[in-house]
């Protein structure tokens, strides 16, 4: 759990200004690491593109007596970290959605960042972790991409769950589907969603069996009267098959498949092992 205070963003030098105060006791407790980051963040402060800004802002949409007892690193509280996840346990986050939605995406980028950081330090990498969001959108960054890629040499795992990858930015949209060994596409996607889907499953070798029909044209006088004959009782002249069998390469599921025939209730799952392992997209009945 991360403990910050909005007096450690902004520092100014002043009497009675808290950057003032935290640099008195830096001094006094001879904290040189401290002192030296207060002094760096005194120079940065005011300039243009100043991130402490933001970041007091951001800190401040937390800083509300809802989040309280989430924050609380005083003696008596029990934070919980996502760093403890070395022994088997199940854990539940409920954000504020509807009473306070900004700060509930800041709250999701927060666990799905500190999840991340976690599982690359932890020691003991035996048990699988995994953490599940209800609703991503706010938390796919370039961070949380990248980060994505090594989360399967520490053993661990994110089901991420999106409404729509219109939500997520448009430059992270094939990077995200590259990074994820698992992939499902829902009923109602729309055909661009099914075309980065389609191009992620790649294509497969299929063989098709075509069928010609030729007229038969004779030669011969007795022939020919039987071909006509024949054309008389059956109404078609008389013809006859060439067959053909060739390999062609085909999409394992197109967008428009993807768009228009997946039945409500269904989804197009593929999966695929730390082994590197694939199988191939199936359509999957999510009723029972």
């Amino acid at each position: 759990m991360v403990g910050v205070t909005r007096t450690a963003i902004t520092v100014r030098h002043g009497a009675g200004h808290p950057g003032a105060v935290l640099l008195t006791a830096a001094v006094a407790w001879a904290w040189v690491v401290l002192r030296r980051e207060l002094d760096a963040r005194a120079r940065q402060a005011g300039v243009p593109g100043d991130v402490g800004i933001v970041l007091a802002d951001r800190l401040g949409c937390l800083d509300r007596p809802a989040f309280a007892g989430f924050f609380d690193t005083s003696a008596g509280a029990r934070p919980f970290t996502l760093r403890s996840l070395d022994h088997p346990l199940r854990v539940r986050i409920d954000l504020p959605e509807r009473a306070h939605p900004e700060a509930a995406q800041l709250l999701g980028r927060l666990v799905l960042a500190q999840f991340m950081a976690g599982m690359a330090t932890r020691a003991d990498r035996s048990l699988f972790a995994c953490l599940v969001l209800d609703d991503a959108t706010h938390a796919i960054t370039s961070g949380s991409v990248r980060a994505l890629r090594r989360l399967r040499d520490s053993h661990a795992g994110v089901v991420l769950s999106l409404r729509s990858l219109a939500d997520v930015p448009e430059h992270l949209r094939q990077p995200l589907i590259a990074a994820v060994g698992c992939h499902a596409a829902f009923s109602g996607i729309t055909t661009w969603e099914g075309a980065l889907f389609a191009q992620a499953w790649g294509t497969e070798w299929v063989e098709t069996t075509e069928v010609a029909k030729h007229t038969v044209f004779a030669n011969q006088p007795l022939t020919r009267l039987i071909h006509a004959v024949r054309k008389l009782g059956t109404g078609k002249p008389v013809t006859t098959d060439a067959v053909t069998v060739r390999q062609v390469e085909r999409e394992r599921w197109s967008a428009s498949e993807l768009a228009h025939g997946v039945p409500a209730g269904h989804a197009v799952l593929s999966l695929s092992s730390v082994r590197g392992e694939h199988a191939p997209p199936l359509l999957v009945d999510l009723r029972g």
